[in-house]
């Protein structure tokens, strides 16, 4: 297997380890009164565990002004799984829970395989378990009949599904193998963090954190196969995690190393332009998550979720800090984008909170998830 260099950044995550809260102070705008309060919302969020002894998918309902009610769970077949040097964050990626259509998709990373749950009117039905194809599943894209879920060990893969009549059948010829260097250390900061199809569904972007610090674009065929090589954009230093498309397709980026947002147009021979990058002044930058012009970070080391406006020239405009509980991961937008859900690994809670008519933020309340302390992987609807 190719081994590639690393790009040291030993201590570039260890903010995220730290789960000191940030004073009540950062919160709502006081001048902002909230205007999205007389309606009921409908639908569910779906949390997932990462517990080794047996990861689960935790489904609630969605009720008055958006707080979550009735957790039921249901077992994905498999075991979460810890990367070596992580404690809030055990998988430290983006994207390891994702909904396409009427199927739930979950990485089952201690147990090398992915489930597969039917979403119903009465709750989650679990169609198939199947192999990851790699080791140490992280994250899923999908688009269309298209499924590809990135593997973090062993220097990293790419492996392609076909969905037909919703199960998923692995395509060994759908397999792509990374290259990075399979023993860098700590495994949470060098491990591959997130993969996702571009909003037209031509490109596969995958982030890679510190082993790369780069994006890499694959160019996808009619077929699902990653056709061509890979396109690299160098980041020297700057640790890519997490990223989202916002409405004209542009990259919304976390990058860890240097606790910033950045904004990228894809060229049309996969490489990613800078538009703008804006430092968060907070620790452990990792999670964005894009919702009508407005990008909400999660930075676990501080606690925090910062928002920004997102131009339609990509600039960056600061909106908003408000605090959460203790170390901030993965987020999700509602369908009806009137709430947003933010997983906080340390005591495995859900921070809800309001989208206001501006984009900025209101408390509303918060559940603790049944054994999820450390896990990563959150759907809204």
């Amino acid at each position: 297997m190719k081994t590639r260099s690393r790009v040291i950044t030993g201590s570039v995550l260890a903010a995220a380890l730290a789960t000191t809260a940030v004073p009540a102070a950062w919160g709502s705008p006081a001048h902002h009164t909230p205007t999205r309060q007389n309606r009921s919302p409908s639908g569910a969020v779906y949390v997932q565990t990462d517990n080794t002894a047996g990861n689960a998918v935790v489904r609630y309902n969605r009720g008055s002004f958006g707080t979550l009610t009735g957790a039921i769970s249901y077992p994905t077949g498999g075991k979460g799984g810890v990367l070596g040097g992580s404690q809030v964050d055990h998988l430290a990626s983006e994207k390891s829970l994702v909904r396409q259509g009427d199927h739930l998709y979950a990485v089952n990373a201690g147990s090398n395989t992915i489930t597969n749950f039917k979403i119903t009117g009465s709750g989650l039905v679990r169609e198939q378990v199947i192999n990851s194809g790699g080791s140490f599943p992280v994250s899923i894209a999908a688009s269309g009949r298209a499924v590809y879920v990135l593997n973090a060990r062993d220097g990293g893969s790419i492996q392609g599904y076909l969905s037909l009549g919703g199960k998923l059948i692995k395509i060994d010829q759908w397999h792509h193998e990374l290259g990075f260097d399979p023993q860098a250390s700590p495994e949470f900061t060098s491990t591959p963090a997130e993969l996702s199809l571009t909003p037209d569904g031509r490109d596969l972007i995958v982030a890679t954190k510190g082993d790369g610090s780069s994006f890499e674009t694959f160019r996808v065929g009619l077929s699902g196969w990653l056709t061509g090589g890979r396109v690299v954009t160098q980041l020297a230093g700057r640790v890519p995690f997490g990223f989202d498309f916002d409405r004209f397709g542009r990259v919304v980026a976390t990058e860890a190393g240097t606790n910033s947002v950045a904004t990228f147009a894809l060229r049309r021979d996969g490489s990613l332009g800078l538009l703008d990058r804006e430092s968060t002044d907070q620790q452990a930058t990792c999670w964005v998550v894009v919702r009508d012009g407005v990008a909400y970070v999660s930075n676990a080391g501080s606690a925090t979720v910062t928002s920004y406006r997102i131009g339609r020239n990509g600039t960056i405009t600061p909106l908003q800090t408000v605090s959460t509980d203790a170390g901030t991961v993965d987020a999700a937008v509602s369908q009806d984008g009137r709430n947003l859900y933010v997983q906080t690994g340390a005591a495995g809670m859900v921070d809800e909170f309001m989208i206001n008519s501006n984009g900025s933020l209101s408390r509303i309340g918060s559940v603790t998830v049944p054994q999820a302390a450390g896990g990563e992987g959150i759907v809204a609807e």
